[in-house]
């Protein structure tokens, strides 16, 4: 396991177009799904990373609280699946309905929308206001597996609920920390 920051991606950047299938509704999964909605939420997450199984239980939590609002939520596991078995498609399927998703969980097998986007670690957090500009890349909040803190998604929250309210992200971020994305070999 090798300890990773997010790359903390230029604010502002406009958010990449993706295609990917739905883990477990197979469904094509793009930007055009969330059209019209305030917010966008992209996560970079996996099934076999300490530090998203640290925080699995509150990504469902999350996706629960803001189902009724107006923002969209995707998830995106990007790791080689050849080579790490517990983020394969069916396996994810599995992640995604134990946890009672309600957001879709997609399947990056090319890794081109992880490399686009900038992710590099897992969790990796990117929140796009409604123009699908960058406003938040960072951490969920302060607990790390062992520190004691616990899961509250406090600065993800924060970033999501200034989003929706039309008021500015605080621009202070912190980095997420995490898992490398375990990228394929050339």
């Amino acid at each position: 396991m090798a300890l990773t920051e997010s790359t903390m991606v230029a604010l502002g950047t406009a958010a990449p177009d993706f295609q990917l299938p739905d883990v477990v509704s197979v469904k094509t999964i793009s930007l055009k799904t969330f059209a019209g909605k305030k917010a966008l939420l992209v996560m970079f997450i996996c099934r076999h990373c300490p530090y998203v199984q640290h925080v699995q239980e509150g990504l469902a939590r999350l996706g629960r609280d803001y189902a009724a609002k107006d923002i969209g939520i995707v998830a995106i596991s990007a790791n080689d699946a050849k080579n790490y078995s517990e983020d394969a498609p069916a396996s994810l399927k599995a992640m995604a309905e134990e946890l009672k998703f309600t957001f879709p969980y997609c399947h990056d097998e090319s890794q081109a929308v992880a490399k686009v986007y900038g992710a590099v670690c897992t969790p990796d957090f990117f929140v796009f206001d409604q123009a699908r500009r960058l406003v938040y890349r960072g951490q969920l909040d302060d607990s790390r597996p062992g520190n004691g803190k616990p899961v509250t998604g406090r600065d993800l929250r924060a970033a999501l609920d200034a989003t929706l309210d039309g008021r500015p992200v605080d621009s202070t971020q912190r980095p997420s920390i995490g898992c490398n994305i375990k990228w394929k070999r050339a």
